[in-house]
């Protein structure tokens, strides 16, 4: 059996700034034909979206994916919501999991595994405006040793 190759399309990397990914999930999403030629070409965000779960089926909001310009009239709306596809059992221990507070989903990734679209959705709990100055510090840090290490490796 081949390996399944995985294509990034978009990343968004506000989330891990803004939130604390408890978990991680991989979910298939419904998309029209236009919209996945829009995809292949990479002219997709996830930077503002958010996940909400409305009746026993996820949907993502705001996830901008540009018109296809040959499209024409069978172009949808760039930000429709758009059909998760999880198992049941996955949408119920997100449900349970959401309804303690604090926590969310937010998509992660958007990347195609073979010719599937997929999303990564992480449960996610929100950063204080402390821990997020803690991990600017950190990659400050990591900045500043990295720099000293190459300035230490000219000479």
């Amino acid at each position: 059996m081949a390996k399944e190759t995985r294509k990034l399309i978009a990343n968004n990397k506000k989330a891990r700034f803004d939130y604390f990914i408890e978990d991680t999930y991989e979910a298939g999403i419904v998309l029209h034909g236009t919209e996945v030629k829009s995809v292949r070409m990479g002219k997709c965000s996830v930077k503002e979206s958010f996940i909400r779960i409305e009746k026993g089926e996820a949907w993502i909001y705001n996830m901008h994916i540009s018109p296809y310009e040959k499209g024409n009239i069978f172009n949808k709306d760039p930000l429709r919501p758009k059909k998760l596809l999880l198992h049941k059992n996955e949408i119920n221990k997100l449900t349970g999991q959401m309804a303690i507070k604090g926590y969310t989903l937010v998509p992660l990734e958007v990347y195609f595994k073979g010719s599937l679209v997929k999303v990564q959705i992480g449960l996610a709990k929100g950063k204080k405006l402390y821990d997020k100055r803690a991990d600017i510090a950190k990659k400050d840090q990591r900045r500043e040793a990295e720099k000293d290490f190459k300035v230490k490796n000219l000479y």
